[in-house]
């Protein structure tokens, strides 16, 4: 049992570095297997939606990273959770790509939802929940992680000026920080 998890963790381990260099277009099983030295049939036998499950697997890593990262960013308070978000995203742009923006079976508020995923959830709702006053924390959380992922996504894609990059997260931070009554 040991090799075949040792096995999976070192086939995930190697689609997020190709991924990292290359972007996941790179990544293929066959690829996969030449970089890894595994046959074909051995990826498919620990992953058998092969790429998808590879990639579904390497986000469920970045949540918990990402969990962990927002976790120790929480004392800052929204704005220690909107600058470690930004910096986890632009660290690891590939893994955030498959975590958010590939297309995957993972879901977000759904009774099935892997508690990695809810847990990097939780880490927002924790810094919101607190401002939200009378509005519901869920949705104004929502927002809150919508508006940073919109930001990193038009920041990537060079559709803001890069000048005012970190005023736009302050003006985040303090929009989202005045209490709502």
């Amino acid at each position: 049992m040991r090799d075949r998890t040792e096995r999976a963790q070192r086939i995930v381990t190697a689609a997020r570095e190709l991924a990292e260099a290359e972007g996941w277009d790179a990544v293929t099983t066959r690829r996969l297997a030449a970089l890894i030295e595994y046959s074909q049939p051995v990826l498919y036998s620990h992953f058998p939606g092969g790429k998808d499950a590879i990639m579904a697997a390497a986000a469920l890593e970045g949540f918990a990273e990402l969990a962990t990262a927002l976790a120790a960013a929480r004392d800052g308070g929204l704005g220690g959770i909107a600058g470690a978000y930004v910096a986890f995203a632009e660290a690891k742009p590939a893994l955030y790509d498959a975590m958010f923006t590939l297309a995957s079976e993972l879901r977000f508020a759904e009774d099935d939802t892997p508690e990695v995923m809810k847990a990097c959830f939780a880490e927002l709702f924790a810094v919101i929940e607190p401002v939200a006053g009378k509005q519901d924390a869920g949705p104004l959380t929502e927002v809150f992680w919508s508006t940073l992922h919109g930001l990193i996504t038009l920041d990537r894609g060079h559709r803001l000026a890069p000048s005012f990059r970190d005023e736009r997260l302050a003006l985040v931070v303090a929009r989202f920080g005045a209490r709502a009554d």
